[in-house]
């Protein structure tokens, strides 16, 4: 091979080699370019994710949401601001006694089961009046909306009479459908009106099935359960007649017993 040749064959694999090697930088450019675009949009993508996810998380509840409406359906047979006094018997007793309680309370099932019937044949014997004062601070303890939900309900029984109330009450604590505290029942609307099928008032009963339903009486409900929180009472069931708390012989506990209630009750009456 001639000196000639083989330079000239020496140029154009340099050549080859040059051209080759930037067509290659070319291609690694334009990879990198889109490793980028991807890890950008990926970035962006997961930003939105969270960006989406804290704007949920400070998303109100529905409940949170009823409890600020200033426009609130209240249920018949209720008095006061925003319809959260609920009291219940003849005019003419001259006592009122106060009952505090939380839905999901099974201390309150407990004075329901043992206590309930006395004191709705003391109300419809005029020897005093009730007040009812819901609470749902379990739903906060323990999770869930159940002590909402049932309070709702009750204001959907309290719109058609105080006595499918006082009834109706009566079947959510007892001992047939009271949940254990910890199963949130109670939230659910198709198990609230199972409860009311046992309630002639509210059996087959269809503006109630639709209030429970609809919600008719959320906002009502976080209105109760405020006055439950501005009334200084911490617990449930609590019991007081003339600013006085009706406690069992010997104890703070609420009286469980129909003899202990009646011996808590004898005198707060005469005073």
């Amino acid at each position: 091979m001639s000196s000639r040749n083989s330079q000239a064959n020496k140029a154009a694999a340099r050549e080859r080699l040059r051209i080759e090697r930037e067509r290659q930088a070319k291609k690694d450019k334009a990879r990198r370019q889109v490793t980028v675009a991807v890890s950008a949009v990926a970035v962006l993508a997961v930003a939105g994710g969270i960006g989406y996810a804290v704007v949920q998380a400070n998303k109100p509840s529905h409940w949170e949401a009823v409890a600020k409406e200033s426009n609130v359906t209240a249920p018949k047979n209720t008095e006061g601001t925003n319809g959260t006094t609920v009291v219940i018997g003849k005019p003419a007793a001259k006592k009122t006694l106060e009952i505090y309680e939380d839905s999901r309370c099974p201390v309150c099932a407990t004075f329901e089961q043992q206590v309930g019937a006395t004191v709705d044949k003391d109300v419809e014997a005029g020897k005093y009046k009730v007040k009812y004062v819901g609470a749902t601070f379990i739903d906060n303890v323990d999770q869930g909306e159940g002590s909402k939900n049932a309070l709702s309900a009750l204001g959907a029984a309290l719109n058609v009479s105080p006595e499918a109330f006082l009834t109706y009450k009566s079947a959510l604590y007892s001992a047939k459908f009271h949940p254990e505290e910890s199963k949130d029942e109670f939230a659910k609307d198709s198990y609230l009106l199972e409860v009311a099928d046992s309630v002639p008032a509210l059996k087959g009963n269809a503006e109630f099935k639709k209030n429970v339903e609809n919600g008719t009486f959320d906002a009502w409900a976080m209105k109760m359960s405020a006055a439950f929180d501005d009334s200084g009472v911490t617990g449930t069931p609590t019991l007081k007649m003339d600013g006085k708390t009706l406690t069992a012989a010997g104890s703070k506990n609420p009286p469980l017993t129909v003899e202990e209630f009646n011996a808590a009750l004898a005198p707060a009456l005469k005073g």
